[in-house]
């Protein structure tokens, strides 16, 4: 038998001699290694899946508090200028355009103004977007209508003039899902992440390309980002490139993606998007940043915006528009040219938008706090209803009555006059300024100094000085509601007296002019200022009586002391203000206000305070226009004669002067048929100024009216009725008598005595001239 061969064993393979007893060498370790990974990676993960589930799940935001100016009320007649609602435009962020096609634009043709308002959320509801047609001229509003049709009313939404932000200096709007422009949505998905809707969070393709670039170039430069994973990165990471951040944010993406819908994803994304950068205070979300870019509301926004917005996102300062148009058209158009490849817009659509300009306003809207001293006004009267913090990043709506024209023509008219009246003063002139409504004691206006957007005193509210001859109208008022005893043809003795006071001691008032004028009328006493006389008014009607008054008109408690009635007390602009309002609405208790109501979110109205106000009573009334005849004279031939200088003698004016001892103080309060204005001139240091009621604070009032759009003043004469009267005699005399002078009575109490003058009856014998 054959013998068979022995087959030869082949020699060991390269992987049993050399990786085979590395491989179990290296086994235990790389399994020890991967035991060690997911016993950490495992917690890890569950640990964050609970952390998205409770943060992400409640999500909120401090939305801030925004407060606004009055909405601008038209209507034919309305005192207005040209010049005036420009102002009132700009203050609320309208751009001319020339077309006033687009919300928030307007039109002007000379007095001729179109606005396409953008709609008012307000305390009695929402108005919707008109395109008003307006004609200005002659001081009022000559014509206005909607849609060509005339109209008795129509109203511009408000200026922002401040906001109220919580923990974080944040703007945002929130806007749900449902109520963004369909096209943002879509836009912002073909720009940012075309497989939205499919990817579980990631994009893996994405990915591994980038991190393909990124160990090329041995480094973090590129990333692959879904809008899951922006957001991750905008709520809970920095922004920092680096793979182990990078790791964390797909952790996230995948975790939100397993919870979350697609639909609070992406309103989530849309609320936390960062749109920009103004001071301190960042822009979040698209609506916050439709308002910061456009100040238009997002759903007001056409297809350029839109697509600049959605590329803003990319980098709010790279592409600045305001600061790089030129970078910011670019990015625009990158974007419109997606939205017409991705089947978004047409190309015939892709032209026209490219062909716009950018849109955006002038200046950025976020409004800090633009007026201090009417915003210390604001919290005051907030107080009672809201604590200090409570208003803050509560995304409220607070609705003010400010009126930004007013507001400017305010401070402009300090600030100059100041400058002029200082004259190297040592210490430099102070002054605080109240504005007011004399139809419903809106406060329209506050300037708190000569700086005025300083934060800090506020002397229009704050500072109290002696008020001086601004308080006589209120001894007159007293006097003139006795009809019986008082009337403004009543003679008064301005001479000399001694009053016995406090502590034995002796006081004799003299009048300014150091001279006694004998026997006057109660009207010239006012409109002259005369402190005699007006001392003995006082004291018969009683100076207990005063102070009682000043509590129940200024809130403060005065010492009934005779020399009150020469104003020695300590009031501020706005108290002063208060008092004097009563005699500007006619005798009607108008308690001053700031503040309209205030919105939540929703804008619902959580706080009004526009209550129907009481009328005025019978009496009060007709003392009140008295007083305001009275205060006319001044202005015609009394101490405040220097406005018909001026040129505001159209206004038929009410106003009184007032100053303190040594002229450390100097007031004017002073009233048209709209607007009453308290200003008061000095310094912080309270020392002498060199200035009078009307060499000072009149100056003040006087540079306001001359640029503020005001009604003249016309006294009703409604229960009173005129007589010619002998003044010497005290009797009703003949229209054509030298001695004869025109005044107001209550109706009733007209002199009973009728004197004849011989010189009407010359008259009757041999006729009237031109007979």
């Amino acid at each position: 038998m054959p013998r068979r061969s022995k087959t030869p064993t082949p020699p060991p393979s390269r992987w049993t001699t050399r990786w085979k007893p590395i491989f179990w060498r290296v086994l235990p370790l790389a399994l020890a290694a991967f035991g060690i990974v997911l016993g950490f990676f495992v917690p890890y993960l569950w640990v964050l899946d609970e952390r998205v589930q409770e943060e992400f799940g409640r999500l909120t935001w401090q939305v801030p508090t925004r407060v606004y100016a009055r909405p601008l009320a038209l209507s034919p007649g309305l005192p207005m200028s040209a010049e005036a609602l420009e102002d009132e435009l700009a203050a609320a962020r309208y751009a001319i355009d020339g077309e006033a096609r687009q919300a928030g634009t307007y039109a002007r043709d000379g007095g001729r103004f179109v606005i396409a308002t953008r709609g008012i959320i307000d305390l009695d509801g929402r108005t919707p977007p008109q395109r008003i047609e307006l004609t200005v001229g002659d001081g009022r509003v000559r014509t206005l209508s909607v849609a060509g049709a005339p109209v008795k009313s129509a109203r511009v939404d408000p200026a922002r003039i401040a906001t109220l932000y919580g923990e974080k200096q944040e703007e945002r709007r929130l806007v749900r899902l449902q109520d963004a422009p369909p096209l943002l949505l879509t836009t912002l998905q073909a720009v940012e992440d075309r497989d939205f809707k499919h990817h579980i969070g990631i994009d893996v393709g994405g990915m591994l390309r980038a991190a393909w670039v990124n160990l090329r170039e041995a480094d973090a430069r590129q990333g692959a980002s879904t809008l899951t994973q922006q957001l991750v990165r905008n709520l809970y990471l920095t922004r920092d490139k680096s793979f182990a951040r990078k790791f964390r944010e797909i952790l996230y993406a995948l975790v939100i993606e397993a919870r979350f819908d697609k639909s609070t994803i992406l309103e989530a994304y849309l609320n936390q998007a960062y749109m920009g950068q103004q001071g301190g205070q960042a822009v979040h979300g698209v609506a916050a940043g439709a308002e910061f870019w456009f100040g238009r509301d997002l759903d007001q926004l056409g297809t350029s915006e839109i697509a600049l917005l959605v590329g803003l996102i990319k980098g709010p300062s790279e592409y600045d528009p305001r600061k790089h148009p030129e970078r910011a058209t670019q990015r625009r158009n990158v974007v419109l040219r997606q939205m017409a490849d991705t089947g978004l817009i047409t190309d015939a659509e892709l032209e026209l938008a490219r062909a716009r300009p950018l849109g955006v306003t002038p200046r950025a809207s976020l409004s800090r706090d633009r007026y201090p001293a009417f915003m210390d006004l604001v919290r005051d009267q907030l107080q009672r209803d809201y604590p200090a913090d409570a208003l803050r990043g509560a995304g409220l709506s607070v609705l003010t009555t400010l009126a930004p024209s007013v507001q400017g023509r305010s401070e402009h008219a300090v600030t100059a006059q100041l400058k002029a009246l200082t004259q190297d003063k040592r210490p430099p002139l102070e002054a605080g300024l109240v504005v007011t409504d004399t139809g419903n004691g809106e406060v329209l206006a506050m300037v708190g100094g000569r700086d005025v957007a300083a934060h800090g005193f506020n002397r229009a509210l704050q500072a109290q000085r002696p008020v001086g001859s601004l308080l006589k109208p209120f001894v007159y008022l007293l006097a003139l509601a006795q009809p019986g005893r008082y009337s403004l043809a009543s003679s008064v003795d301005d001479a000399p007296l001694t009053l016995r006071v406090a502590g034995g001691k002796t006081w004799s008032p003299e009048n300014s002019d150091n001279v006694s004028h004998g026997r006057v009328t109660l009207v010239d006493a006012l409109a002259h200022s005369y402190n005699q006389a007006t001392v003995r008014i006082g004291m018969d009607i009683g100076v207990d009586r005063l102070a009682r008054l000043i509590k129940v008109l200024a809130e403060i408690d005065a010492a009934p002391h005779p020399s009150l009635l020469l104003g020695a007390v300590d009031l501020s602009p706005l108290q002063m203000a208060q008092a004097f309002q009563f005699l500007a609405s006619g005798g009607q208790v108008q308690p001053l206000r700031a503040v309209r109501g205030v919105l939540d979110a929703q804008g619902k109205a959580l706080n009004r305070y526009d209550t129907a106000l009481e009328p005025a009573q019978p009496g009060d009334a007709i003392a009140a226009r008295l007083v305001s005849l009275a205060l006319q004279e001044t202005v015609r031939s009394g101490t405040a004669r220097a406005l018909l200088s001026d040129g505001l003698g159209h206004l038929a004016s009410a106003g009184k002067t007032g100053t303190s001892n040594d002229s450390r103080d100097s007031w004017y309060a002073g009233y048209t048929g709209s607007h009453l204005a308290v200003v008061w001139v000095g310094n912080d240091d309270n020392q002498p100024t060199g200035l009078y009621g009307a060499t000072g604070a009149m100056k003040v009032w006087s540079a306001l009216f001359k640029a503020l759009p005001s009604a003249p003043l016309r006294v009703s004469e409604d229960g009173l009725e005129a007589a010619w009267v002998d003044v010497g005699k005290y009797a009703v005399t003949d229209e054509d008598c030298p001695q004869a002078r025109r005044f107001l009575f209550v109706h009733g109490y007209t002199p009973e005595h009728y004197e004849r003058c011989p010189m009407a009856r010359l008259r009757g014998w041999f006729g009237r001239e031109g007979d």
